[in-house]
């Protein structure tokens, strides 16, 4: 009673709490149809922890997994969202140096590109556009690093493209056979 019940709510709360983060990011991103199904299940979730907790009120050990189960989940489903990459994003490289030979690699990468020339603080500076997938932004990080450590960029959530240009992706890459069932959910039809 004062081990399994509370571990039981804090493993409930770590899953309702991370379903529930999933589901906000999901909103977000204006994914219509799966937000409201996580959400079907994440409080039902909540409604079983919430009674093992009002059925042992006297137990504090309880109340605690409670409250580190919904800290626990919001760090869980953080990380969950963060592998997922779900979406599509705007980079803006921000750079005082030469930019033709980052924007050449980015574009043998198959990223499509927008640059122009700009006046920043202390001069002139290139600034490079591209809208991206969310989960391609640690491979362009590491371009940019790289290729121009000092530029300055900056990421943006992109709620909906009507065309773009992006890497080709193998028939073998892990996110298509996970996702391809909810295609249409991630288009936001």
């Amino acid at each position: 009673m004062w081990v399994i019940i509370p571990l039981l709510i804090f493993l409930a709360r770590v899953l309702d709490v991370s379903l529930g983060t999933m589901r906000i990011i999901f909103v977000s991103r204006g994914l219509k149809y799966l937000a409201p199904l996580v959400g079907f299940f994440e409080v039902i979730i909540w409604l079983v922890a919430i009674r093992a907790v009002m059925q042992n009120m006297n137990n504090i050990v309880c109340t605690i997994a409670y409250g580190g189960g919904f800290a626990t989940g919001t760090y869980v489903g953080l990380f969950i969202e963060k592998k997922l990459a779900i979406g599509k994003a705007l980079i803006r490289i921000i750079t005082q140096k030469d930019a033709k030979e980052l924007i050449s690699h980015l574009r043998s990468q198959g990223f499509g590109v927008t640059s122009m020339d700009a006046e920043g603080m202390d001069g002139k500076v290139h600034i490079i556009y591209s809208i991206i997938r969310r989960q391609d932004f640690e491979n362009i990080a590491d371009i940019i690093q790289k290729l121009n450590p000092r530029a300055f960029y900056t990421l943006e959530d992109v709620q909906y493209v009507s065309e773009g240009i992006f890497p080709h992706r193998g028939p073998h890459h892990w996110r298509k056979p996970l996702l391809g069932p909810f295609r249409f959910w991630r288009k936001g039809k």
